[in-house]
């Protein structure tokens, strides 16, 4: 049995002829971190909180550490959680902040003052042991808000876009410090949040959802590399993944604007059959324009003329049109395009994907 399961989980809430969470099937194991992303309004806050017990389930079973929790009062569920808005005292210290949990759960006083230590130590918060929450920056007062969660010892941490109020500096700094908390303490944690990138670099599963329904689980490069449908290969990745409508046609794929491509033996089998209208999917880095790459794809050799560019420091996003829309390559810093340039490129034949224009549905990837 898995620590967490979630079996047929659903979520309506009064008024509504619509589930808000719809059969929601998955087991989690101990000491995973688990992402929950997705756009607004697609279920993640509203499944962390059935889980924390502050959402009635209204259909299905969860299960914690073998334990149906259903009707299980949030207190006694074995849970901490974190919050997008930090919730602190304004009116007490770091310290007291932190400690103020295991005061109202009547701990000795010995034993609050050693695990506020070690909660203070282990997030750098010594220098400000004294402040109010007033005094300090934003990233001080999450560090706050996690040291008051960790001290409880509990076996699951609920964090609901913890980093959403931050700044960009900050939220890479912090995104590291939750990892690495994440590994010292060793608990399951659940984090929400609506930033891939946040889901990409911290989790070591990503649970996408669209409209209360889970669409894929997998670990981030799984979702990256085989998207199930439309939407995650469009949710998953920045620049978002390069979309043009096209008719195959045997080995031939004729686009909106009549340029066509042909298939490699690979890609075809991977079709297994479909043809008839699709939508092509190419991650940008996918589209190539080095020398080599170009000799070898020659049959399927392409141009556009530069609209627009983005220096990305390490790396340039050239955007052009073709196909009936807007496209955009990543390339190197090295390889240097400006507007109105023409660029001759290819599409690599193995890292193309084609999705059912009505259904979503990857063909190559099934």
């Amino acid at each position: 049995m898995s620590f967490i399961e979630f079996k047929n989980i659903c979520k309506m809430y009064p008024g509504s002829d619509k589930n808000t969470v719809e059969n929601f099937n998955l087991d989690i194991e101990e000491k995973e971190f688990i992402a929950f992303v997705g756009p607004s309004g697609c279920g993640k806050s509203t499944t962390l909180r059935m889980i924390a017990g502050f959402e009635e389930i209204t259909g299905g079973e969860l299960y914690i550490d073998g334990k149906k929790v259903n009707e299980v009062a949030p207190r006694d569920r074995g849970i901490a959680m974190v919050f997008q808005n930090y919730a602190l005292y304004p009116h007490m210290t770091v310290e007291k902040n932190i400690g103020y949990g295991l005061k109202n759960m009547k701990m000795p006083e010995d034993q609050i003052k050693k695990k506020v230590d070690w909660a203070i130590d282990i997030l750098g918060l010594e220098e400000y042991r004294y402040r109010k929450p007033k005094n300090l920056s934003g990233g001080q007062r999450q560090r706050v808000a996690l040291g008051r969660a960790i001290v409880k010892n509990q076996k699951v941490f609920l964090m609901d876009e913890p980093l959403s109020n931050l700044d960009a500096k900050l939220r890479v700094s912090m995104r590291t410090e939750i990892s690495k908390l994440h590994r010292e303490l060793g608990a399951t944690t659940i984090y929400v949040t609506h930033d891939q990138v946040e889901a990409m670099t911290m989790a070591d599963r990503i649970v996408i959802m669209k409209d209360g329904i889970i669409q894929q689980v997998g670990k981030p490069m799984e979702l990256y590399d085989h998207p199930k449908n439309q939407f995650v290969a469009g949710f998953i990745g920045s620049p978002q993944m390069n979309f043009f409508d096209v008719t195959v046609s045997g080995n031939t794929v004729k686009f909106a604007d009549g340029n066509t491509i042909t298939l490699s033996e690979g890609m075809a089998k991977k079709l297994g059959g479909h043809q008839g209208e699709m939508v092509l999917g190419i991650r940008g880095e996918d589209i190539k324009m080095d020398a080599q790459n170009m000799d070898l794809h020659s049959d399927n050799r392409q141009y556009a003329v530069i609209t627009d560019t983005e220096v990305m420091g390490n790396e340039n996003n050239l955007y052009f049109n073709f196909g009936g829309t807007q496209a955009v390559a990543r390339v190197s810093k090295y390889e240097i395009s400006q507007i109105g340039d023409r660029i001759d490129f290819v599409f690599m034949p193995s890292k193309m994907h084609f999705f059912d224009k009505e259904t979503g549905i990857n063909y190559t990837e099934m």
